[in-house]
């Protein structure tokens, strides 16, 4: 099979995850937002603040140092199990000893990051969901990793499955509250994680090795300072609005995160189709790989902001749709927020960029960058607009430091953008959203909105026709890899 159409397949399958993990947390979130408050919202938001931040430091950062090394040792299946081994042995002992801490003080860690000490339990068990979440990464990795695209999709949806099918028991039918969100978390965090460890074991047999691990460690230790700032950088808007606003402005916030977060979990999975080659251009072809990574990153960068735009356009819709009227100041946030996780598609390149010329320390000094222009920006603009201020916060300060992050990335290892290319697919993007903000601002007869969104949408697949990403050789392709029925006929003599 052709290199093309096996990553456009691959693009495929690694979409169907995301269809599952959008989609069903839509149609959920159109009957938990009828049943539970934007303050119930808002101490899931801020207990997921300590999860994430608390499952970071367990993990170490060898989620980085597990990706680079993959590409080190896939030749060897041996030294391939003891480098996923170790790194898990390790990230669960970080889990146990964490978790223990934080079962003890609780209480005192509930009243200081939510503003009461009752939800000391959410926090705790928030925080065992999201070390399962990490602690899958590292088979989902492998799978990614291998290009063994169909088992990341199953058991990536079987994760969505699960927690969908637990909320919905927990939350809309028996009724127990928000920590029903949790559980279902938790059922289907650990369910997957027991299910692969099975997997694993049977099929790659458990070995570890301390220099393998050392050497991640060497890798990894640089980043930890870049999580303990990262989560403060991009969990700090929810723990001010809590702090300065309201917690019901945090669950505002937080449905709206949510919402445009989709585009984040898009690109992610656009990205597990191009890391892996990226990462194979950089260590074949060194520095001269710079030109053809480029090139070869075009099309990504048109299909990951073509969902940004998409949901910009139409966030009044989905908003309207899911919500009910009480969930509709989120609107604009869905929008300012698009922006920001637009952007990020940068992001995820320079990491590989830094990860793979071992400047990882330069990481933890980009994100303390990012934390005080967040900080900077944030903490006035919430004061004065509350949660859509926290939204023009994060864009801004991302745009800022994310820009920094750029330059500098590409000063350790250049790729070479097709700039005016990449420049034509934000200029649309951008402008649009701004526009759908300015007509809501001023009122605009839903009618114009409704015809510039329409606009946008044609001169968008007007640029992809441009720059043949949308064209009749993938359009051909794409159509083969949909199986069709035909009907078989049979002469009758």
């Amino acid at each position: 099979m052709a290199n093309k159409e096996q990553q456009i397949k691959n693009s495929f399958i690694y979409l169907l995850p995301i269809i599952a993990g959008s989609i069903l947390p839509f149609v959920s979130l159109s009957i938990f937002t009828r049943i539970l408050t934007r303050e119930d919202y808002g101490v899931l938001a801020l207990a997921q603040v300590y999860a994430v931040f608390v499952s970071g430091l367990a993990n170490f950062g060898m989620t980085a140092a597990y990706d680079r090394n993959y590409f080190q040792y896939r030749s060897n299946r041996l030294e391939t199990a003891r480098l996923l081994y170790s790194i898990i042995l390790f990230v669960t002992l970080n889990f146990l000893f964490l978790a223990s801490l934080t079962f003890v003080f609780r209480g005192t860690l509930s009243r200081l990051i939510i503003g009461s000490a009752e939800h000391g339990n959410i926090l705790f068990w928030a925080f065992c969901a999201q070390f399962f979440v990490g602690a899958n990464y590292y088979y989902l990795a492998y799978f990614k990793n291998s290009e063994t695209a169909k088992d990341f999709t199953v058991y990536t949806i079987a994760i969505s499955l699960v927690n969908l099918i637990v909320s919905l028991f927990l939350v809309a039918y028996i009724r127990i509250g928000i920590i029903g969100l949790v559980y279902a978390q938790l059922c289907s965090g650990a369910i997957i994680f027991s299910v692969l460890s099975y997997k694993f074991i049977t099929t790659l047999k458990p070995s570890f090795s301390k220099s393998i691990f050392i050497e991640s460690l060497k890798i990894s230790y640089p980043l930890t300072p870049r999580i303990f700032f990262g989560v403060i950088s991009t969990q700090f808007d929810k723990y001010m609005i809590g702090l300065l606003a309201t917690v019901g402005g945090v669950g505002i916030y937080s449905i709206g995160q949510r919402v445009s977060n989709s585009i984040f979990i898009f690109m992610t999975a656009i990205q597990n189709v191009f890391s892996p080659q990226v990462y194979k251009k950089m260590f074949y072809l060194k520095e001269k790989g710079g030109e053809t990574i480029g090139k070869y990153l075009t099309p990504f960068a048109y299909v990951s902001i073509s969902v940004a735009l998409l949901v910009s356009l139409f966030a009044e819709e989905i908003i309207s749709i899911l919500t009910p009227p009480s969930y509709h100041g989120a609107i604009d946030i869905v929008i300012v927020l698009s922006m920001f996780y637009g952007f990020l598609f940068f992001g995820k390149l320079n990491g590989n960029q830094l990860i793979f010329t071992k400047k990882m320390h330069i990481t933890s000094l980009l994100t303390m960058v990012s934390i005080g222009l967040n900080v900077g920006f944030n903490i006035p603009l919430i004061m004065k607009w509350g949660a859509i201020g926290a939204a023009w916060g994060t864009l801004l300060s991302g745009l800022i430091s994310g820009g920094i992050s750029f330059a500098v990335s590409q000063h350790y290892y250049e790729i070479k953008w097709e700039y005016k290319n990449i420049g034509a697919i934000f200029f649309i993007f951008f402008v649009s959203a701004i526009l759908m903000i300015l007509m809501r601002h001023f009122s605009v007869a839903y009618e114009f909105r409704l015809i510039l969104k329409c606009a946008s949408v044609f001169s968008y697949i007007y640029l992809g026709i441009k720059l043949k990403v949308i064209t009749m050789e993938n359009y051909t392709l794409i159509r083969n890899m949909i199986p069709v029925r035909r009907a078989v006929t049979s002469d009758h003599t």
